[in-house]
């Protein structure tokens, strides 16, 4: 079992000035999907805006041998999950970044339905979260997040949930289509951004909107709508307010509205 904080979107708690406990090692021999979620979500957690991320940080982050992380490394990059370099460190390739945001998203609705349906103690939500996210099927979660009436953030810290990987624009959608089964939708292939994560001078296209007709109104009535192309013109600090250009317009967007925005980014123009 491994015991981290999702503080640090999974790391364990001796990074955090909490005093250190046995992780475990993920089984390397059986590369299980669990021990492949553990590293990609590591990962996620250690990089940069998707920079490189050291053997050396790996091995602390999981409190193991860096020999160990090595050869579990080269086995995620034979897989296509990983672009590794002995020299350059490790990064998420697309096939990567798509399953360590899904167990991501999986992991924080399990917290959001543990805290606000079953009334878990707070200190146990994140632990109880941990153990079940790697069992729940993706059918499971879909239908989580319809009961849960599409959360956009976690309970204990804020972070916000990813978008399902369905190939919607709006939440309406999938409610709609719900009624007639969703086996056959399909999943969406692009890895979707929220808007709150973005930098300033970012161009990037709205893909899908979260929430219910209230939310979706309002960013239908500012221009923001799916298809849109958009320009992150200024990020405030201390989660401010988000400036987007949209339409030969700009417009302020709330940390709360903004982080049921989501985005392909495209290149920016020379």
């Amino acid at each position: 079992m491994f015991f981290f904080n999702e503080k640090s979107l999974g790391a364990p708690k001796y990074l955090l000035g909490v005093p250190k406990p046995f992780l475990g090692m993920p089984k390397l021999e059986a590369t299980s999907s669990k021990s492949v979620q553990d590293y990609l979500r590591a990962i996620a957690a250690l990089s940069n805006n998707g920079d490189p991320v050291s053997t050396t940080e790996i091995s602390r982050y999981f409190n193991i041998a860096p020999a160990s992380v090595t050869e579990m490394l080269k086995k995620l990059s034979g897989n296509g999950y990983v672009d590794y370099s002995s020299y350059h460190g490790s990064t998420l390739s697309t096939k990567g970044q798509r399953e360590a945001q899904k167990i991501t998203r999986k992991h924080r609705l399990l917290e959001r339905f543990l805290s606000d349906v079953l009334h878990i103690d707070q200190g146990k939500v994140h632990t109880q979260a941990c153990e079940m996210e790697h069992t729940l099927s993706d059918e499971a979660e879909e239908s989580l997040c319809r009961l849960l009436k599409h959360p956009d953030t976690c309970p204990d810290d804020g972070k916000i949930i990813p978008a399902c990987d369905l190939p919607f624009t709006t939440c309406e959608e999938c409610v709609g289509l719900h009624k007639q089964g969703l086996e056959e939708v399909g999943k969406r292939q692009q890895n979707l951004k929220s808007i709150c994560s973005l930098k300033s001078g970012v161009n990037a296209k709205v893909s899908f909107i979260r929430g219910e007709h209230r939310i979706l109104q309002r960013l239908l009535d500012m221009g923001l709508t799916p298809g849109t192309q958009i320009k992150i013109e200024r990020v405030a600090p201390l989660k401010g307010p988000i400036e987007v250009s949209v339409r030969g317009s700009k417009v302020a967007l709330g940390q709360d509205i903004a982080a049921n925005v989501f985005v392909e980014s495209i290149p920016n123009k020379a």
